[in-house]
């Protein structure tokens, strides 16, 4: 049986106020302000919800509803009360720009990613990311270390805001069951890994062996134009790098930190 209520009004203008203040979504300083992120996407959107996720509204349009799977996904968000908005095709548009539509749009409240709230085993892997900034690549990696069993992903500040739908997507969902953090302080991002036992481990080009040890490390992978920066070097106590035999000058960092994060399960596994 449905759940919601199909008597509440449709909203056709894009011009709602709702609808505007859902839009400027796709821009970090207003999902500050609102403290809340869009998920789109069936896969995502169930993610969400089995990771426990808040979910605050959710815009819908049952004429791009494609089968029975997003009618009981609706009922869920009902179940969970949250507030079920009716919009029309031309509002989905607008909501949602891929040309993917699925009929269902929903908006969460963003979770706390401080470090302090993370124990950590010292045989984990934990990922950190140096001011990344591609959303593709941190969502990728993301992805990758779930994939991996890391135990962790940490961003340095400043990089990509991991609410960021690109992020979201190329994640698959990952953002929602690994622990994601951000930090701006190094000195206590280290000194957080060194208590907890693992070492802190470079990406490099040009220096270190190849192969991930065995043993709980922190990979720490740097800026895909700067590579790893001035100020994290002091804390490195180990480099890795992988062997470039062909002419090509560089790796991107998703790949590259894929094959160390499964070299690492190689040796560890």
């Amino acid at each position: 049986m449905t759940l919601y209520h199909t008597h509440v009004p449709i909203i056709t203008s894009t011009r709602n106020h709702r609808i505007v203040e859902a839009s400027k979504l796709a821009q970090r300083k207003y999902r500050q302000q609102q403290n809340r992120f869009l998920v789109e996407g069936l896969q995502l959107l169930h993610m969400a919800l089995d990771a426990g996720l808040k979910p605050l509204d959710v815009f819908y349009c049952e004429e791009q509803f494609a089968g029975e799977e997003t009618s009981q996904l609706l009922d869920q968000f009902a179940a969970r009360n949250a507030d079920l908005v009716p919009v029309s095709e031309h509002v989905m548009r607008k909501l949602s720009p891929r040309c993917m539509w699925q009929g269902i749009v929903t908006t969460f409240e963003m979770f706390d990613t401080t470090l302090t709230h993370y124990n950590l085993a010292d045989d984990a892997l934990v990922l950190v990311l140096d001011r990344l900034q591609d959303t593709g690549n941190v969502g990728t990696l993301i992805r990758t270390a779930d994939a991996v069993g890391v135990a962790g992903v940490v961003l340095i500040a400043p990089s990509v805001d991991i609410f960021d739908p690109k992020v979201v997507r190329a994640s698959m969902g990952s953002l929602f069951t690994l622990p994601v953090m951000c930090s701006d302080d190094i000195p206590g991002l280290f000194d957080w890994l060194n208590r907890a036992g693992l070492r802190p481990v470079g990406a490099d080009l040009a220096r270190g062996h190849w192969e991930m040890a065995s043993g709980g490390a922190a990979l720490v992978l740097g800026n895909e134009a700067r590579g790893l920066s001035d100020d994290v070097w002091p804390y490195l106590a180990d480099w890795v790098r992988l062997p470039m035999r062909g002419s090509a000058e560089s790796l991107n960092v998703a790949v590259a930190g894929g094959v160390l994060m499964y070299d690492w399960l190689r040796v560890n596994c």
